[in-house]
């Protein structure tokens, strides 16, 4: 596979072009090494969520947290619950939402795959020292915030707390200059 290296007249475009094609590139190394025990980004993605939720979880917050359309999550989730990974638990009265909870099927599936994911992430940011990082982090931060304006979105504090969500990176030591 080759990917050009596109120059553009405008900067903005150039950019634009260089983080669509690092996310597309990103996505399929996690595709790829997600395939070898016949997981997707996108079904991890769930099924982490609903590992790691804190409370009750229903597919409407499943979307926010995995940020895809409702609809799409609600065939990944018919997908899933014929493979026996998770149980949607329908609306009872008193009860407002379905529940989605993840059966031990589930759990024994979820462990590897988000091992490879962390993999994934620590090999790819290794490139970049903890500085470059947090740099990477403020620089995007405005691109998302105008993205999720122009959707009509907003953006919300997390719940539970990623903070506490770790992982190993292997991050790249900055030479110093002379």
């Amino acid at each position: 596979m080759t990917m050009y290296d596109y120059k553009f007249a405008g900067e903005s475009l150039t950019v634009w072009a260089q983080l669509r094609h690092t996310w597309i590139a990103m996505n399929k190394v996690a595709e790829i090494r997600l395939g070898e025990i016949k997981a997707t980004p996108e079904s991890i993605a769930i099924l982490w969520a609903c590992r790691d939720f804190p409370g009750p979880l229903r597919p409407a917050e499943i979307a926010r947290l995995v940020f895809r359309a409702p609809h799409t999550v609600a065939g990944l989730l018919k997908r899933m619950e014929r493979e026996g990974l998770v149980v949607r638990i329908p609306k009872k009265p008193g009860h407002q939402f379905t529940e989605v909870k993840l059966t031990d099927k589930g759990k024994k599936a979820c462990a590897p795959a988000i091992e490879i994911l962390k993999d994934v992430i620590a090999e790819t940011m290794s490139v970049m020292s903890e500085e470059e990082l947090k740099q990477l982090e403020e620089l995007i931060r405005p691109l998302q915030l105008k993205a999720l304006e122009m959707l009509n979105a907003k953006l919300k504090q997390s719940p539970g707390n990623p903070e506490a969500i770790t992982m190993p990176v292997k991050v790249r030591k900055r030479k110093e200059s002379k």
